[in-house]
């Protein structure tokens, strides 16, 4: 899934920074694929997990980095966000 879909953000219920980045990324008007994770489900070791173009991006600071630098809305059209 995570090659298939230009962004993928793994989140979990109750998470803010994961509502933070899902903000973000509308707001840049990119449309994610949101795979919300349960307790005690497997998955990324942290949440919120960010993917663009099937390349772990990281978190929250990974994200905000890529936008503070200019670099997060090329990155998202590149990848066909």
């Amino acid at each position: 899934m995570i090659r298939e879909s230009p962004v993928v953000v793994f989140t979990r219920r109750g998470c803010c920074t994961c509502d933070v980045i899902l903000r973000l990324l509308a707001v840049v008007g990119a449309h994610a694929t949101v795979i919300v994770l349960e307790d005690g489900e497997a998955g990324p070791a942290a949440l919120p997990a960010l993917f663009i173009g099937g390349a772990a991006v990281g978190g929250f600071e990974g994200l905000v980095a890529l936008h503070l630098g200019g670099r997060l809305v090329p990155r998202l059209r590149e990848a066909g966000a």
